[in-house]
């Protein structure tokens, strides 16, 4: 029987797009069935395999948006949701396969469920590419989405404060909006893949918030400024506003969390 580690480290490490969603996804469905030993043998990766293309570029060398209602920015926006989604496997495959011995069952579980929902969501994104007349991997992409999870590879507390209740409560945050512009384009197919990922993402952060809270009981600290304090010393960027209080707030996430250090 092969172990979870090592199922979970070969996904990681598998570049070509597809098949690292194809990957994904069975050990998400291996694990649910049992066909996966509860053994942690092998060390995950310090970043994951991906592929030749998209080259990956520093915030400051990204090329400006071309504008929203024309072909090549629709293509943009696109790509810049499937490349966020692509990463966002490797971030719950790796949170699932670094964290997991620590923390239980009930923590793999969720994150390998996360996992898998993200490579759906990726698969959504690129078919929505191709029918475009384009493909993930042709244009530049953010090479800072990883950063996060090394800065925090040693401690799941702050994993989870800085990416589920950071990086994807941002999703949250802006979805919504995304999703209005492309309906008001009349991209209905569009529309209805925003809805899908803001659905799941509330599943996510609330999973994050959940095991989050979990930490804080066990190291008997009161979890809004934990949570705080990880932030400032973890993440480099800014907690933004506005905010989608609403979504937060059922995934678990109150203003309490974020609304003293919003800038």
């Amino acid at each position: 029987m092969t172990t979870l580690a090592r199922a979970i480290r070969a996904a990681l490490l598998t570049p070509e797009p597809r098949a690292k969603c194809f990957a994904t996804r069975q050990v998400a469905r291996d694990w649910r069935a049992g066909k996966l030993a509860w053994e942690f043998d092998v060390a995950m990766p310090d970043q994951p395999a991906w592929p030749d293309a998209p080259e990956l570029l520093p915030p400051g060398r990204m090329p400006k948006r071309r504008k929203a209602g024309s072909e090549r920015g629709r293509i943009a926006l696109w790509h810049s949701l499937a490349h966020i989604e692509f990463v966002a496997i490797d971030l719950a495959l790796d949170m699932a396969g670094r964290f997991g011995a620590e923390m239980g069952e009930a923590f793999v579980s969720d994150f390998l469920d996360v996992a898998a929902d993200e490579a759906m969501h990726f698969a959504l994104l690129e078919r929505k590419l191709r029918n475009l007349g384009s493909h993930y991997g042709a244009l530049p992409a953010h090479a800072g989405l990883w950063e996060a999870a090394h800065a925090t590879r040693h401690d799941v507390a702050a994993r989870l404060a800085v990416v589920p209740m950071v990086l994807e409560a941002r999703g949250l945050d802006v979805t919504p909006a995304t999703r209005e512009r492309v309906q008001a384009a009349g991209d209905e197919s569009g529309a209805r893949i925003l809805t899908r990922i803001l659905d799941d993402e509330i599943r996510h952060v609330a999973a994050g918030t959940k095991h989050f809270l979990q930490c804080a009981e066990t190291a008997q600290i009161e979890p809004e400024s934990y949570w705080q304090d990880l932030v400032k010393r973890h993440f480099r960027g800014q907690v933004k506003a506005p905010f989608n209080d609403s979504a937060r707030l059922a995934a678990g996430l109150s203003r309490g969390f974020y609304a003293t250090i919003a800038y």
